[in-house]
């Protein structure tokens, strides 16, 4: 697996957001919903989708698949200038991070996740700290 250490600037995003937890996954009627009103959103970034999830701070810590957390679907936006009604705006900020590269289902991707949290980050100089953690969809990685 492709694993780089990179800076990203800040980004604008529009989308929707859902609470669930992973024994309650709502990824589904989450996408469906944000896919139905994306060509309102006239102001987008490049066309990568945005799949971002906010945790508590001990969640992975003292992990529990009953434990709710915020997902969001999302694309990048130049401003928050024309919003749609029914959706929102996240400023997702820059930093260093952990970049990952997969390619596959979105059904198989669980055992990479369970490598990054599992192995990587025990492994590696890094610490997971108390930001979203996202995943970039179609295209390439942007910077």
């Amino acid at each position: 697996m492709e694993v780089s250490i990179r800076r990203s600037k800040e980004k604008k995003l529009v989308g929707k957001r859902m609470t669930m937890s992973f024994s309650e996954n709502k990824t589904g009627e989450l996408w469906k919903g944000f896919m139905t009103g994306r060509k309102e959103i006239k102001n987008n970034v490049g066309t990568v989708l945005y799949s971002l999830q906010l945790y508590a701070p001990q969640f992975f810590s003292n992990f529990n698949p009953n434990t709710e957390f915020e997902k969001w679907a999302a694309i990048e936006v130049s401003d928050f200038e024309s919003v749609p009604d029914q959706m929102e705006t996240f400023v997702l900020e820059g930093g260093l991070y952990a970049v990952f590269i997969y390619h596959g289902a979105a059904n198989d991707a669980a055992d990479t996740f369970t490598y990054i949290l599992g192995e990587w980050i025990h492994d590696s100089d890094y610490d997971l700290d108390n930001r979203p953690h996202f995943e970039i969809l179609g295209g390439k990685i942007q910077k």
